[in-house]
């Protein structure tokens, strides 16, 4: 009986070229590729990933070209779309870094800092690093991280690796990314913008009746409760919006 081992080349290029596009878009999707995660950790589940996917859309991959830098032009081809997707998808969460800042700047605890585990340990205000780490156990609260993988396996229906990159739609999808996060995050803390204006015009009216008084030093620990008080009660409303459209997000990656 005749062994050949012809197949292997093959199978090793399929899966390399399957690698770059899911490892990279693990690395940069949220949830599943938060820098808090040990490294290892992530590159062994995008292998495994990868070995789940490899008899699905091995079938659609191009063959194996007999020239050396055609695999490589088609190897940076699937680490681009890689990047392109899983960057769009990683811009979207900077709503709740957006929000948390601007709550934690109407509710005068902007000096607050703390380390934020989905920002890879950068100091951050604390309201925002507490959503963002609320926002990604949400996403596996809810199962949104199912999606995010179905994400991955559709986007190979959708950007093909024979198809040319397309970089004026990559950079218009970026920039209503960067804007959608920008509403969804000023949208998050609008009543808290709505209380800081309230609040703080009534401490200018009062500190002008009252002008021998410290009225705004009188007044911070009043700000900083009312502003904890509306966090808790506003909290929900929040994250259902936050998770809303974050998965309106996933579903346009999937068509």
């Amino acid at each position: 009986m005749d062994f050949s081992v012809n197949w292997l080349p093959q199978t090793a290029y399929l899966f390399l070229l399957l690698f770059a596009r899911i490892g990279t878009m693990l690395m940069l999707m949220p949830a599943l590729g938060e820098a808090a995660l040990p490294s290892n950790l992530r590159l062994a589940f995008a292998l495994a990933f990868c070995l789940v996917l490899f008899p699905l859309l091995s079938p659609g991959l191009p063959a194996l070209p007999t020239d050396m830098m055609q695999v490589v032009a088609l190897i940076f081809h699937e680490l681009a779309i890689g990047f392109i997707l899983g960057g769009i998808i990683r811009l979207f969460v900077m709503a709740a870094q957006l929000a948390g800042e601007i709550i934690a700047f109407q509710a005068g605890l902007s000096f607050a800092q703390t380390a934020d585990p989905s920002q890879g340990g950068v100091q951050g205000a604390v309201f925002g690093s507490f959503l963002s780490f609320l926002g990604i156990t949400l996403i596996f609260a809810t199962d949104l991280h199912h999606m995010a993988l179905a994400a991955i396996y559709d986007s190979y229906a959708i950007f093909s690796p024979l198809d040319p990159l397309m970089f004026d739609d990559a950079a218009q999808l970026v920039v209503r990314s960067v804007t959608g996060a920008f509403s969804v995050g000023i949208q998050m803390s609008a009543p808290f913008i709505v209380f800081g204006l309230i609040f703080n015009l009534g401490m200018g009216i009062l500190s002008r009746l009252m002008p021998q008084l410290q009225v705004y030093f009188i007044a911070m620990p009043a700000n900083i409760g009312l502003g904890i008080v509306l966090f808790a009660v506003l909290l929900t409303m929040m994250m259902g919006w936050y998770l809303s459209h974050f998965e309106a997000q996933l579903a346009m990656l999937r068509g």
